[in-house]
C-alpha cells in the first residue's frame, strides 16, 4: 500500500530506497454527472448542467523541469507537443483524446537517476484546453488525483486526492518531485489558477 497524502504534505521517495530510480506519475479524475471508473487526462464529458454546453473537456498534462525553481528554456517543458525532455529522463505517454477506460490515461515516466543535476524540481500541471471559449473549469470534475508508482514493480508509492473546490479554475498544479540533498521527495500541492494557456503557467516560473 502506498502513502495517502493531504494537501501540503511532503514525503521521501528515494531515501532508504536507493533502488528506486524509474517511476511513473499518473493523474486522474471523473467527470461530474457521469458514471466513469478510473480515467483522466483526455476528453472529459460534462453533464450539460455544469456549463460548457455538454462539450468535451480536453485536459492536458505537462511537466515543468525547473532549475533553481525556474523554467529557463522551452526545452524544459514536457507536454503533448513535446513528449520527451531534451535529456531523455522525462517521457510523456501522449495526449489522450477520449479519457476512456480504467486507470491512468496519460502517464509521465521519469528516470530519476538520469535527471541532470541542474534540475532541482519537476512540477506536474494539468490545464483545460480552450477553457475560456468553452466556458469550462475544474469544478466540472471530481475524484481528481495524482499518484506515483514504481515502474519496475507497478507498486503504488504515493497517492494524493485533490479534494479542494476548483470551480472556475482552469489550471491545476497537482504535485512536485524535488531534490533534497541527494534524495528525491514528493510534495502534494493541489493549487489552482485561472491561467488559460500552458505558456501562462510557465510564465509563473520564470
Amino acid at each position: 500500500m502506498g502513502i495517502n497524502l493531504q494537501k501540503g504534505q511532503r514525503v521521501d521517495l528515494t531515501k532508504g530506497n536507493a533502488n528506486l530510480t524509474r517511476i511513473k506519475v499518473g493523474l486522474g479524475w471523473d467527470p461530474v454527472g457521469q458514471e466513469k471508473s478510473g480515467g483522466f487526462f483526455g476528453k472529459l464529458f460534462s453533464s450539460g448542467s455544469e456549463g460548457g454546453s455538454g462539450r468535451d473537456i480536453d485536459c492536458d498534462a505537462s511537466v515543468l523541469m525547473l532549475q533553481n525553481d525556474k523554467v529557463l528554456a522551452g526545452d524544459d517543458v514536457v507536454y503533448f507537443g513535446k513528449l520527451t525532455s531534451k535529456c531523455g529522463s522525462v517521457q510523456h505517454s501522449g495526449d489522450n483524446l477520449t479519457g476512456d477506460g480504467d486507470g491512468d490515461d496519460e502517464v509521465i515516466a521519469i528516470d530519476l537517476s538520469s535527471v541532470p543535476t541542474q534540475y532541482n524540481k519537476l512540477v506536474f500541471i494539468v490545464n483545460i484546453y480552450d477553457a475560456a471559449a468553452r466556458n469550462q473549469h475544474f469544478g466540472m470534475i471530481k475524484n481528481a488525483y495524482i499518484r506515483v508508482y514504481d515502474d519496475k514493480t507497478g507498486n503504488e508509492l504515493i497517492r494524493y486526492n485533490l479534494t479542494d473546490n476548483y470551480s472556475n479554475l482552469t489550471t491545476l498544479v497537482c504535485g512536485e518531485i524535488y531534490r533534497h540533498n541527494n534524495d528525491w521527495k514528493f510534495a502534494a500541492v493541489g493549487s489552482g489558477t485561472n491561467d488559460i494557456k500552458l505558456g501562462d503557467v510557465v510564465g509563473r516560473y520564470q
